[in-house]
């Protein structure tokens, strides 16, 4: 792809819009297709088995690694670029937003990025429950909750850049793609022993491919374009609330995010039609409705003081070895699997939802 020629026929913003669409279309279908999520995987766990909810996400986390670390080696990416490790991280905010994330994505039955597939194909649960936490992120972002945000990001920040784990632990990069292809050796165990389908696998890589595509693409735009270009990849946090801007502010510019979020509304809803998933669903009851509803405002509030959503933090920046972002996936599981056990599993009444 001529990325300068792109640009002088679109434009820059316009390209990286662009370039989102492409990243999100990819992630749409294949997360649709392969039912990833990491809600599912960590109720899984939490009862003490290792199925497949389990095995597809470590494939999608594997990949993640190995096509990022694999793109770095061959030079189409760095990571030290990115906007994840280019800017302070905050210890603190990754350990409560992680934790208060990790409940909210049980409460609401699935996290941002997942909410975001299922409302495109007729899920108005996901629709209700997207919304609330695109708002509230919004809010966190730069509206009432942003002091509040900001305080508890700034009781343990990592200096003036983020933090490598590759770096604390002084391992050699090559590492990274060997712990990548260490962990997807485990994935396809456990995928064979679960009986998954290699349809299922093939879809669940392609998640890991979708975020190293948006890395290398975003990457190798910032180094021509004129205007500087943040290097990202897949996140629902952020780009959940820019976009929901973008339609309301007639100011609001073409960018990454922007294209990004309704890729993947049209990668799932063309995946969810044409393989006959597609159907319309509501709300069982108000306790269910409620439930969505705070488990939403806990995933907004919460992904934009971690610094990322499930996908943002457990993917994205989890296969550039950002320390913030392994640190917030670690307090999603404590926060999801301890909100199973309270809510769901000491709780008969509440397993209707």
């Amino acid at each position: 792809m001529d990325i300068v020629a792109l640009i002088e026929r679109i434009g820059e913003a316009p390209t990286a819009a662009l370039f989102g669409l492409i990243t999100g279309i990819i992630f749409g279908v294949a997360a649709q297709r392969s039912n990833f999520c990491l809600r599912a995987a960590t109720v899984e766990f939490a009862r003490g088995k290792l199925g497949p909810k389990v095995s597809v996400w470590l494939l999608t986390f594997s990949t993640a690694v190995v096509w990022v670390q694999g793109a770095q080696m061959l030079g189409l990416f760095r990571a030290a670029d990115s906007r994840v490790m280019s800017v302070p991280g905050s210890w603190s905010g990754a350990i409560i937003g992680g934790l208060l994330f990790g409940a909210g994505m049980v409460m609401a039955r699935g996290c941002s990025g997942r909410l975001l597939v299922l409302a495109s194909t007729g899920n108005l649960r996901s629709v209700v429950s997207g919304l609330i936490f695109a708002v509230v992120a919004q809010m966190s972002l730069k509206g009432i909750l942003a002091p509040f945000r900001d305080k508890l990001a700034g009781l343990w920040i990592t200096g003036a850049e983020n933090v490598s784990v590759l770096d604390l632990l002084r391992i050699p990069d090559w590492s990274g793609f060997a712990f990548g292809l260490a962990v997807a050796v485990l994935a396809l165990y456990l995928s064979v022993r679960n009986g998954i389908g290699p349809k299922i696998l093939i879809f669940a890589s392609g998640v890991g491919f979708a975020v190293a595509v948006g890395w290398v693409l975003t990457w190798q735009l910032a180094q021509v374009a004129f205007e500087p270009v943040a290097v990202t990849s897949a996140t629902f946090s952020g780009p959940s609330a820019n976009t929901l801007m973008f339609f309301l502010d007639r100011n609001a510019v073409f960018e990454f995010d922007v294209g990004l979020v309704p890729g993947v509304v049209l990668g799932a809803l063309i995946s969810s039609v044409l393989t006959r998933e597609f159907s319309w669903q509501a709300f069982d009851s108000v306790p269910v409705m409620r439930r969505s509803m705070i488990g939403a405002v806990l995933m907004g509030f919460g992904a934009m003081l971690a610094g990322g959503c499930a996908i943002g933090n457990g993917v994205t920046g989890g296969s550039v070895f950002a320390g913030t972002a392994w640190l917030a996936l670690f307090c999603m599981w404590i926060g999801a699997v301890v909100t199973d056990f309270l809510l769901d599993q000491r709780a008969p009444a509440a397993q209707t939802a």
